[in-house]
């Protein structure tokens, strides 16, 4: 990291950024004693909503966009449900929904743009990677903060933590995942630090307080309005407005329930890690079936090696997110990555096996 800390300790200056860098909810994020706070669902709306609300406050414009976002997918599944309905257009909006959006949300927004497990040969394959998909999840409010998720994995300041409930994590990127308004201009130099290889410009610090954001309004409309008018043109093009809508309705599906991801992938805050399956024991991750299948998404195995391309480490655990990668690797598109599969087997799984045989 750097000696940034007057003590000369980086990791001093680390916890600290880690701490005020995310936008504090009105309830805090821990008591006196340090527990976590648990709002009531009361509390959790009234904070959703007075974050939402761009009238009062401009810079709620990015929570704000990315739920805009989400409501703009209702008429385009409205029109398939009750239009353009057929079994292969389901079938084919349950594939984009589940397995490409899934999968295309672990290569960016989580392999590559929070922890940098490969890197790309040039600009151009990272541009084809983020568009990949029709946009739905600002890489600001996603990167960032999980980032602080990973520091304080189930513990208060974790900005989605299960221990919470479930609409604490669900409403968590209005509520607890944007970055916080009033930082130094060191400060949020660390932010644009940790933003600077996703290729999307920085505000300058002036725009920064204006906005309260890293990255600007209007280069974020301009990259949304290209992204869909793309990706619908496509979509026409293939299978007229019955496919576009679908495939639309889709991708507004996904960005609802991703949202439920953390929540169920720390075992909703209970203790329900098994033995052989899941190895890191720092928090209450766990690695689960149908979000490894659909998107790569072994969660106890990404905890456990963050900044590995592949979190599918056993036989059985499909990684469709390291395919992509591992192709792109192979035709010269992406440069270099990461992977922890040798390590985990040496560290974890061996060492687990061979103390099962001595007990059997």
């Amino acid at each position: 990291m750097g000696a940034f800390s007057k003590t000369g300790n980086p990791g001093i200056h680390f916890m600290t950024f880690i701490d005020i860098v995310l936008r504090r909810p009105s309830y805090g994020w821990q008591d006196k004693s340090g527990k976590l706070v648990k709002p009531s669902h009361r509390q959790i709306f009234s904070e959703f909503f007075k974050r939402l609300n761009v009238v009062s406050d401009k810079r709620n414009w990015l929570p704000f966009m990315s739920w805009l976002k989400v409501l703009c997918m209702v008429p385009f599944l409205g029109l398939f449900i009750g239009k353009f309905f057929t079994i292969p257009l389901l079938c084919a909006a349950f594939i984009y929904s589940m397995f490409i959006m899934g999968t295309h949300g672990t290569i960016w927004h989580h392999r590559y743009c929070t922890h940098g497990a490969y890197k790309f040969r040039n600009h151009f394959w990272r541009f084809v990677t983020q568009n990949l998909t029709i946009s739905m999840i600002p890489e600001e409010i996603y990167v960032i903060s999980h980032h602080v998720h990973h520091a304080k994995s189930d513990k208060p300041g974790d900005p989605y933590n299960a221990e919470g409930g479930f609409l604490y994590c669900f409403l968590a990127d209005v509520n607890h995942q944007p970055i916080a308004t009033d930082l130094s201009e060191s400060q949020y130099g660390r932010v644009k630090s940790l933003m600077a290889h996703t290729g999307i410009k920085a505000n300058t610090y002036e725009q920064y307080l204006t906005w309260g954001s890293y990255q600007h309004p209007a280069r974020a409309t301009l990259s949304w309005i290209l992204n869909w008018g793309f990706w619908y043109g496509t979509f026409f093009l293939l299978g007229g407005h019955a496919l576009a809508c679908a495939m639309f309705g889709a991708a507004g599906f996904w960005a609802v329930g991703v949202r439920t991801f953390n929540y169920e992938g720390h075992a909703k805050g209970k203790e329900k890690q098994r033995v052989g399956v899941d190895y890191n024991h720092k928090d209450k991750s766990i690695n689960q079936l149908w979000p490894g299948i659909v998107a790569g998404e072994w969660h106890n195995n990404h905890h456990l090696y963050p900044k590995s391309a592949r979190s599918g480490f056993k036989p059985y655990q499909l990684d469709s997110a390291w395919y992509y990668i591992k192709l792109l690797s192979m035709v010269g598109a992406v440069s270099s990555y990461h992977d922890s599969k040798e390590l985990f087997y040496k560290r974890y799984e061996k060492p687990h096996r061979l103390a099962n045989e001595k007990m059997s």
